[in-house]
Formats: structure tokens, sequence, C-alpha cells
């Protein structure tokens, strides 16, 4: 059974959910209260917010191009939806039934510059179009190493299907310890079996994976393209009411898919994280169509608040100091890593 149908109306709570959280933790950080008005401690602010973008009057620009203006938000959602709809969510559930998910997932998440790229132009504004310009320019960067990262994971795994890569960290699969066999040869070996404890080689691509997803979300410390300061508000300057909900939906839905996309590539997608110890079968007791959907979307949501919680503590980095990062660090070292991955299936075949 396919989740497509389950997708929009997910990611429309999800992303109430999502404000809300980090409106609160936002607030923790900086010792406030964070909404307390709209309902019992501001649980209803998020609903608010939504109602009156819903019924906010959008006026376009007179200079703007009138279809890519009205296009370009839904391009950006496009990709976002499109790359939900291949994530498996259990054994033989979710998945568009393709051969090659994740092959198919990095190509339409691309569309997203195409999004921000008519957006901008679209507008007819020059702080529009040089925050697309900007934004493009990060995105396609941190691409190159994203792309080297889930290679890393691809050669190792042997497989590009997502299904195969999940049921690879599963009770079947012999337990690890920092790339080591462990003893043990009965399943249900939990976390043991997820692929960052397969190969320590993947600890540090997993950080790297980590980085440039939040440059591909355009969040803090990497949310130049918006930077108030400087931008008034990048792209998406000239937008507002409902076309820029849509926009606000399609970032953190791709803060989503990239936190979903990492739990399946290194942290054991939809499998337990709970070994059996003897005769307790935790891994058995915590396993099944059910569970599988709580740990996928528990691990995920965990990584969105860890995505969050970067956004409140980093200051935002300079355009320079962005990009080098991206060309002078992160892309080389996943290269490194890539080799270093091979070498190691080599040993092991």
């Amino acid at each position: 059974m396919s989740s497509v149908w389950f997708i929009l109306p997910f990611l429309l709570f999800y992303t109430v959910f999502a404000v809300y959280a980090e409106r609160k933790l936002s607030a923790f950080i900086q010792n406030r209260l964070g909404p307390m008005e709209a309902g019992p401690w501001g649980l209803f602010q998020s609903v608010a917010d939504l109602l009156k973008l819903l019924h906010k009057e959008h006026i376009a620009p007179a200079s703007a191009h009138p279809i890519l203006f009205r296009l370009a938000p839904v391009i950006l959602f496009a990709s976002v939806f499109a790359g939900m709809s291949v994530l498996p969510v259990g054994p033989g559930w979710g998945g568009a039934g393709i051969s090659s998910p994740l092959f198919f997932m990095i190509a339409v998440l691309s569309v997203e510059i195409i999004g921000v790229l008519a957006a901008g132009y679209a507008s007819g504004n020059k702080y529009s179009t040089l925050g697309a310009v900007r934004s493009v320019a990060q995105i396609i960067s941190y691409e190159i190493p994203l792309g080297l990262c889930v290679l890393c994971v691809v050669l190792f795994t042997g497989s590009m299907d997502l299904n195969e890569i999940s049921l690879m960290q599963g009770p079947q699969e012999q337990g690890y310890f920092l790339g080591i066999p462990a003893l043990m040869v009965d399943g249900g070996a939990g976390f043991a079996v997820w692929n960052i404890f397969k190969m320590p080689v993947l600890i540090p691509v997993w950080i790297i994976f980590f980085i440039c997803s939040l440059a591909e979300s355009n969040r803090a410390p990497f949310d130049l393209p918006e930077a108030e300061s400087e931008l008034v508000a990048g792209f998406h300057t000239e937008y507002s009411g409902f076309p820029w909900a849509v926009i606000m939906l399609a970032e953190y839905g791709m803060m989503l898919l990239t936190s979903l996309l990492s739990v399946i590539l290194f942290f054991g997608s939809w499998n337990s994280p709970l070994p059996d110890l003897g005769s307790i079968a935790l891994n058995r007791w915590t396993t099944g169509p059910v569970w599988g959907v709580f740990w996928l979307y528990g691990k995920g949501l965990f990584l969105v608040m860890l995505q969050i919680w970067v956004r409140w503590t980093f200051p935002r980095v300079r355009i320079n100091q962005m990009i080098s990062l991206s060309w002078k660090y992160l892309t080389p070292a996943a290269m490194v890593a890539l080799v270093l991955t091979g070498l190691w299936r080599l040993i092991l075949i």
C-alpha cells in the first residue's frame, strides 16, 4: 500500500506541530516562555497563524511574471512531496514501487533549485533575484557533498533500494560494534546492526550529511538566502498569504525529508533500536508495522529537533565562509570517506 495519499495531511499536521515546537524550544534556549496566549500553553498559536495566512490577501507585484510567480511555490512543494512518496515506513509498506527510489529522491530534490530561481526571478525585485541566486549557489554547493555521503551508504550496502537498505539493518543481521562483529548470532541486535555502527567511516559521513541537510533546508547557520538584515526576506520577499505558507510548508517538509532519509541510511530505518537481552526479547516485542512507523518517524522528529536546536544555537555564517566550508572541507572529506568506504567494502568481500 502506498503512503502517497497520507503525505499531504501529514505534512500539514507536522508543520503546525513543528512551528509550535520550534517556538517553544527557541524560547527555552533563550529563557523565554514562547507562545502562551492562544490556547493552553499557546498550543493554538500555529493554528491561528495558519488561518491568518489562509485569509490574508496575496498581492502580486505589477512587475512580476504572472505565471512563474504563482507556479514557483508549487514547484518547491512538489519536489518535497515527490521525495516523500518513495519513503518506506515498514517492510513492504510505503514507497512508490520504483526500482531505485534513492536515485529518484535525489533527482526530484534537485527540482527545488528551479522553484527557488523561478520565485526570485519572477518577482521582478532585485532583492528577490539576489536572494534566489545566493540560494541556488548554496543548494548546488551542498548537494555535492550530500550526494557523496549518500553514495558512501550505497557503496557499503550495494543497493539503491531504500527498502533493502532498511532490511539490512534489521534483526536478521549480525551485530557490530565499531565495525567489529559482535558476539551475537541470534538476531535481535537492535542498534548494533545500524549502518553507522557497522562501519565507523559512516560516523563522520553522517556528520557531513547533517550539515548539508541544514544547508539544503535553508536553516541557520546556513539561512543566508533569507537573512533579514541583508536581503529583507530572500527569494520570497514578494510572497504573502497562502503562497508564502506553501513555501514555508516546503521548507519544513524538507527538514523532515532529510531527517527521514538520514534515519533510513544511517540509523536503522523503521527497525527497533532495542536489542534482545537473553530471554528478554525487547527487539521482537518492539517490531511490527505500527512499531515501524513509530521508530522511523520518532527518530526523524528527533533529528528535526536537532536541526531546530542548531538553528537557535549557532550564529549565521558569512557567504564566503559558507561556500568555503562546502568546497574546501566538506566535499574533499566526503570524497575521502567514499574512498575509505570502497576499501572497507573490498576488505569485507
